[in-house]
């Protein structure tokens, strides 16, 4: 489910460079930054998160059903995907509504105002992994039941991540690999935020399968 909801986001800018007409949101080289680099290591950690509470009160899964069934393909593609795909495109059009852009004008697809924005596009998926990686540990309970702090190997891996993500952006061997700028305190700001919200909204769809005794 952590690996498969990375794929919308990374999915959607080419949908909406099409559709839209506008400058592509995120180039190839950065979906293999997220791919190859900062999804390995917090995947790897969800490898060894402990039993969910309760799961010997659960009955046995039936022998029919498939390790990718619909519920698992759904939570991926049909509800995380598409949250963080649309936090991915909010931080887009963020630099460009900072930078004095407004609907109607054209966006400038080459220059510093774009390598940003495709910058933002990139880190908007790697901070939205973040509040994933966290929602994905249980798949019934809150993380706020499970704990925080208690899979080390996923708080590794998310400071491997940010460790990652700074290195490439801030690197100007890295930057010109990966076509990438450095951001300011402003568009940092503006992510922090997207983890908290992909956190949430997994934390109340997890709360209506609790309380409507879903599978």
């Amino acid at each position: 489910t952590y690996i498969f909801a990375s794929n919308i986001p990374e999915i959607v800018p080419f949908i909406a460079f099409v559709l839209l007409r506008i400058p592509l949101p995120l180039t190839v080289m950065q979906i293999l930054a997220v791919d190859l680099g900062t999804d390995v290591v917090p995947a790897l950690g969800l490898g060894v998160e402990p039993p969910e509470k309760g799961i010997m009160n659960q009955p046995p899964r039936p022998k029919t059903k498939r390790l990718l069934d619909f519920s698992l393909l759904a939570r991926a593609y049909l509800f995380l995907g598409p949250i963080e795909a649309g936090l991915c495109m909010a931080g887009f059009f963020f630099v460009y509504w900072s930078s004095g852009w407004r609907p109607g004008l054209d966006m400038p697809s080459s220059g510093v105002v774009y390598i940003t924005a495709t910058t933002m596009s990139l880190a908007g998926i790697v901070t939205s992994q973040v509040g994933n990686v966290f929602a994905c540990r249980a798949e019934r309970e809150s993380v706020f039941s499970v704990g925080f702090f208690k899979n080390r190997l996923v708080l590794f891996g998310i400071l491997v991540e940010i460790a990652l993500i700074l290195f490439l952006t801030y690197t100007p061997f890295m930057q010109n690999i990966f076509g990438l700028a450095p951001l300011g305190l402003k568009e940092w700001a503006f992510l922090l935020s997207f983890p908290v919200i992909v956190l949430l909204f997994e934390e109340g769809r997890k709360w209506v399968m609790r309380k409507k005794n879903w599978k």
